[in-house]
């Protein structure tokens, strides 16, 4: 005879004279999840039951009980949250909200590659779960798709913290045993060493390329032979699966899933401001935004502006901050292919007053203010204006000097991203405050922190109001050209330089 599998018994059983389950949502080797009701307060809740079996073993006991411990503590939208916890015939369960929707996971098997804005959003979204569980120095140790669930709004919330673990908990599981899933696991996860929050970074950075790409980046016949293939292996090119994702996005993956933790972003929480700079930055290249993510831009509050100190954070993740400013600023941008004509003659430098360079333009994606001799911050939320397509209402400026010099710096200025290499001969500089020195340099990741360390192209003794600047590049690629003033111009409140708009042509 047949007995019908021990979750379909339990459904009508109503445990601790409260929640009636109703219907199997999942099940795995410690628990099965039902979709319960609540007959107190008369709502749909989510029942984690431990299986009957599983009592019998005291590890697996203290597992369960401690993720009810752990995410009661947790309070934030991008987290399922706990409700009750209890037990009923000697068998633990915990109460979940319940959130009517699909994982992340089913959503992927759906659709494929996401829309890199939603699958940008949602990176955020689980980031800033994710930040909440560190700051009470919990590590996920278990971040992939199966644990993250899309409610109906479209809000990514992180679930199953079932084997998480405090930073000062050694107790809960063996020394050299490789907890977690392999798709998703951190080299050092899978080596059986330590884990701390920036294995979760990881993780998430592989949930992020899964997002972008539709596949996972390794496959073994063994779960074993993944786990090795992220300790050895190098990452495959995101772009290279993706082409129609930016730099900005491309970074974040790179970053996030290095194989020595040093050389990740070292809080979860750099990585989501990043996150929120690549999703601005995506946004003004589609024009909008588009996807099933939460309000996509409603998630991403204007990051803070983090700037390259001496020692400080690493500039491929500041660049990717640049794009950003244009929000921040209230700045439209505005790919633009226009003028391209006029200009001719050879010479690193050519006044072209009245006269566009020649060759095609190469769009800029973000600019930002430089000033490494200083206090590091030069009108940080203009530096946008100065690629904005609208010379006659906008500019970047730098502060006001009372002294026709820069000193003690030798001077101050804006960096210009083509988004990845590019072989620049001529830029456009347009400025409204004329006569001042500049002096033009290149560069690519990462961005150099001293004026010295860059590649100078070209310089110009004294701006006109529309300057061509021929660019000696022998034919060498850079991703970022920094326009550097040496000496100020006169202005009506003292000394200082104002750029409102710069082209870049090939």
């Amino acid at each position: 005879m047949n007995h019908p599998p021990a979750s379909a018994q339990m459904i009508g059983t109503i445990l601790s004279d409260r929640y009636r389950l109703e219907a199997k949502l999942g099940s795995g080797g410690m628990s099965t999840v039902y979709l319960a009701r609540d007959e107190v307060l008369d709502r749909p809740v989510a029942v984690k039951l431990m299986h009957q079996e599983m009592t019998r073993h005291e590890d697996q006991l203290e597992r369960f009980n401690q993720e009810a411990r752990a995410v009661a503590k947790l309070s934030n939208p991008n987290i399922v949250a706990v409700i009750d916890a209890g037990e009923d015939g000697g068998r633990p369960y915990i109460v979940f909200e319940y959130v009517q929707g699909e994982t992340l996971k089913q959503r992927i098997s759906r659709v494929g590659a996401l829309d890199v804005t939603e699958a940008l959003a949602y990176g955020v979204e689980i980031a800033q779960g994710l930040s909440v569980a560190h700051e009470r120095e919990m590590v996920h140790r278990d971040v992939k798709p199966q644990n993250v669930l899309i409610d109906a709004t479209g809000r990514a919330k992180l679930t199953d913290f079932g084997i998480s673990r405090q930073l000062n908990d050694e107790g809960v599981t063996a020394t050299g045993k490789v907890i977690g899933t392999t798709d998703y696991v951190a080299p050092e996860q899978a080596m059986g060493k330590g884990v701390d929050p920036r294995s979760d970074t990881y993780s998430l950075g592989i949930v992020l390329y899964e997002m972008l790409t539709g596949d996972v980046p390794f496959e073994a016949d063994t779960q074993v032979g993944v786990a090795m293939k992220h300790v050895n292996e190098a990452l495959p090119d995101v772009q290279t699966r993706r082409p129609d994702i930016s730099a900005a996005s491309a970074r974040v993956v790179d970053m996030a899933t290095a194989k020595n933790p040093d050389d990740r972003y070292q809080t979860i929480d750099d990585m989501a401001a990043d996150l929120q700079a690549a999703l601005e930055v995506e946004a003004i290249r589609a024009g909008g935004t588009s996807g099933e993510a939460t309000s996509v831009l409603d998630a991403v509050p204007p990051p803070s502006r983090r700037l390259p100190g001496k020692r400080s954070s690493p500039w491929p993740a500041v660049v990717m901050l640049l794009a950003a400013l244009v929000i921040t600023a209230g700045a439209a941008y505005l790919i633009s292919r226009g003028d391209t004509g006029g200009g001719g003659g050879g010479g690193a430098v050519e006044d072209g007053t009245g006269a566009g360079a020649g060759g095609s333009q190469i769009e800029l994606v973000a600019a930002v203010d430089y000033d490494p001799e200083g206090d590091e911050t030069e009108h940080p939320a203009e530096a946008a204006l100065a690629i904005d397509s609208d010379p006659n209402a906008s500019s970047w400026t730098s502060e006001t000097y009372q002294a026709p010099t820069f000193d003690p710096k030798s001077g101050v200025g804006v960096i210009v991203d083509a988004g990845e290499p590019v072989t620049a001969n001529a830029m456009e500089v347009l400025t409204p405050t004329p006569g001042w020195t500049l002096e033009v340099y290149g560069a690519n990741d990462p961005v150099p922190d001293e004026v010295s360390k860059w590649t100078s192209l070209a310089l110009v003794p004294e701006m006109s109001s529309r300057q061509r600047v021929e660019l000696i590049t022998a034919d060498e690629q850079y991703q970022y050209y920094l326009l550097w003033a040496t000496t100020p111009a006169e202005t009506d409140d003292g000394y200082g330089v104002a750029i409102s708009d710069v082209k870049l042509f090939d």
